[in-house]
């Protein structure tokens, strides 16, 4: 497991990360969110050794991470790295080779991967000759070539289309089922919700909120519940304590100020038609995301 401890970083007078702590936990996929500007990519890099923090620990299974450690890294910046005149899977082998892989296994393993994502035609193609698209799954390529036991990959959606998504995120699912720690970031929610099984929510330097995605989506559900009956459902309108968000004949979603308001609405509904569903509402992670960074 990766760990990140009271991690706080400043240029100048200002500070840019504030006490960042979170963990990404081996054979999970953890989503990291954030607006522009919120910190995601300085976290990033000072996970990688690539900048120095003011305070606070990275550490990896417990222990301060060390350059060691970080060689057994893959990363994905969102900035596309590759050489744009090597041929794709000239790129990946050269990559590969970097790692200690001989040339025999180097390429193995590249053509492998590229075929993986989709890339299995174009081999022999230059870099700058791709698709953005298929320029990101090279990138992505360029990332995993080495088998990482942490994978950390910026936007590394940014620029695919939906039948790419799914071959990137196959790939990645994959991974982490072998038991890598996975963290991306990515400004597409609805990917991100899909894909994850952690979240991680920054904005402003500081960590807003961060665990599993469904314990997350049970805990920001506070008291917003569904209702389905038989009859008209218009008279949650008067109830106190409760605001109605949607009313259709009898279907509603409401929020209620209390656990009372709860069960004083189901006695309610139960003694005026049959109650067909009475159930919580788990917001979207656009929802929380959007609650947690005002």
């Amino acid at each position: 497991m990766l760990q990140l401890t009271g991690i706080t970083k400043s240029y100048g007078g200002h500070r840019v990360l504030d006490e960042v702590a979170f963990a990404i936990p081996e054979g999970r996929l953890t989503g990291f969110v954030g607006g522009n500007g919120a910190g995601k990519t300085t976290t990033m890099r000072i996970m990688l050794g690539v900048l120095s923090r003011d305070s606070g620990e990275v550490t990896l299974d417990g222990v301060p991470i060390t350059d060691g450690d970080r060689r057994s890294f893959g990363y994905m910046p969102e900035e596309r790295g590759l050489y744009p005149k090597m041929q794709v899977l000239e790129q990946i082998v050269y990559l590969a080779r970097l790692h200690g892989f001989s040339r025999a296994d180097a390429t193995t393993r590249a053509t492998a991967l590229l075929e993986e994502l989709g890339l299995g035609e174009r081999l022999r193609d230059n870099v700058e000759t791709l698709s953005l698209g298929n320029q990101q799954r090279a990138q992505i390529a360029a990332a995993l070539v080495h088998d990482p036991r942490v994978l950390i990959l910026d936007e590394p959606f940014s620029g695919l289309d939906p039948l790419a998504v799914d071959v990137v995120a196959g790939v990645l699912k994959t991974r982490a089922a072998r038991g890598v720690a996975v963290l991306f970031s990515s400004h597409q929610l609805d990917v991100v919700e899909r894909l994850c099984d952690d979240l991680v929510i920054i904005a402003g330097g500081t960590i807003r909120a961060a665990g599993s995605r469904d314990g997350l989506r049970a805990g920001f559900s506070q008291r917003r519940l569904e209702l389905v009956l038989g009859g008209d459902a218009g008279w949650l309108r008067t109830e106190p304590g409760v605001e109605v968000v949607e009313l259709d004949g009898g279907y509603a979603i409401f929020d209620a100020d209390s656990d009372e308001t709860v069960q004083r609405v189901l006695r309610r509904a139960m003694s005026t038609g049959d109650v067909t569903s009475f159930t919580p509402r788990h917001p979207s992670l656009a929802q929380i995301f959007k609650e947690v960074i005002q």
